[in-house]
């Protein structure tokens, strides 16, 4: 009975649209909850205070480092032994990637350049990862591997991209002696790798540590994931016995699981009142928007081009260039990093409120298109 149960349950677990499901249905219960008769306790649960940070800052600033340090393995794997080992395959998803900050950034800055919501810039910049792959993964053996292993690259150079904009602008009253600690600490994790110590065990400690200073020093402390992930030993191997892999692997569920899920609980928590529709005309919401829905795929389009035409690469094996438009569109599929960056960009309740409320929107408009476009475009299996 217990094979019959687990054997369904982990081939779920292991689907990649499984991880998309769940946000999806988290999202939907936060919304449904945040605008019920038990709004007031909901949204009073998660500023619950404990031990001196209140629940929401122990998911935004404690779970989701575990999620930048698999962002940041995933990263490094990818440079050791995966899609950017040959600088020629690594030259069209970074290039697409850089075009897909880049010009949402314009279409963000057109009309927030000189506002207060200037600072929310990074918003349209990401792609959640999850929920791209997640799409892609609803049109089955249709999809070339090429495509998935372009729109992976690219989303994790985007999430690269996202961290550098946390790390450099969204950084308040750095404190230099608790930075110098944690970056003291960071070093000493680095000449630990240096002489091969594979144990896990100080890193951790370390990383703990550090994630700490890093706190306190006022620079986001999810950056401390990604530092800890520079310095896990991984021996460059594509048999997974690297700690690097090994801690990669570990985390895959729980992140996709857990800590994203509660996540989504935790900051889609809107309340939407009768006139919502008109918040879409709002500068903020007009520049997430156009960022999103047209930034994205035309940054991600023409820089393609750009790299194709000076033959710095090719066009992945099987994939045309409507099937571009599509994986363009996906990217413009922002929620958790577009969700988190709102969150650093903004104190102003409201902004924020508003800014998720878009952000939601647009990035299920970018699924639905992204989807309709590479349904209607990909060859039949």
């Amino acid at each position: 009975m217990n094979r019959m149960f687990l054997k369904p349950l982990r081939k779920a677990l292991s689907d990649e649209k499984s991880g998309g499901v769940v946000l999806i249905i988290c999202t939907i219960v936060s919304l449904i909850i945040a605008n019920s008769a038990f709004k007031e306790q909901y949204l009073h649960f998660w500023h619950i205070p404990f031990a001196g940070l209140s629940l929401e800052l122990w998911i935004n600033d404690g779970l989701m480092a575990i999620f930048f340090l698999m962002i940041g393995l995933e990263l490094k794997r990818e440079v050791a032994v995966g899609e950017f080992s040959r600088p020629r395959n690594a030259i069209l998803p970074v290039a697409a990637a850089l075009g897909g900050m880049i010009v949402p950034v314009a279409f963000f800055l057109l009309f927030n350049l000189g506002l207060p919501t200037q600072s929310g810039v990074g918003i349209p910049m990401a792609t959640d990862i999850a929920f791209a792959l997640g799409v892609l993964s609803l049109l089955g053996k249709r999809v070339p591997t090429s495509l998935k292993v372009f729109l992976m690259a690219l989303a994790v150079v985007d999430d690269l991209g996202a961290i550098m904009v946390i790390a450099i602008f969204y950084t308040k009253d750095l404190m230099l002696l608790d930075l110098s600690v944690a970056l003291g600490i960071f070093a000493f994790l680095a000449v630990l790798n240096r002489f091969k110590v594979h144990s896990l065990i100080p890193y951790f400690i370390g990383g703990a540590a550090m994630w700490y200073f890093m706190l306190q020093s006022g620079v986001h402390a999810t950056i401390a994931g990604v530092l800890l992930a520079l310095v896990i030993p991984s021996a460059d191997r594509k048999d997974g016995r690297s700690p690097s892999f090994m801690v990669m692997h570990k985390l895959h569920l729980p992140v996709t699981f857990i800590i994203l899920p509660v996540f989504a609980l935790a900051n889609t928590a809107v309340t939407i009142s009768s006139d919502w529709h008109t918040l879409f005309a709002e500068p903020i919401s007009l520049g997430i928007l156009s960022g999103l829905l047209l930034g994205k795929p035309i940054g991600i389009t023409l820089a393609s081009l750009i790299v194709i035409v000076a033959k710095l690469s090719k066009l992945p094996t099987g994939v045309n260039w409507y099937n571009m438009i599509g994986a363009g569109l996906l990217g413009g599929i922002g929620f958790t990093m577009s969700i988190f960056i709102t969150l650093l960009a903004f104190d102003d309740q409201e902004i924020i409120n508003t800014s998720k409320i878009v952000i939601l929107t647009s990035s299920l408009l970018a699924g639905v298109l992204g989807y309709i476009c590479l349904h209607m475009t990909l060859k039949k299996s």
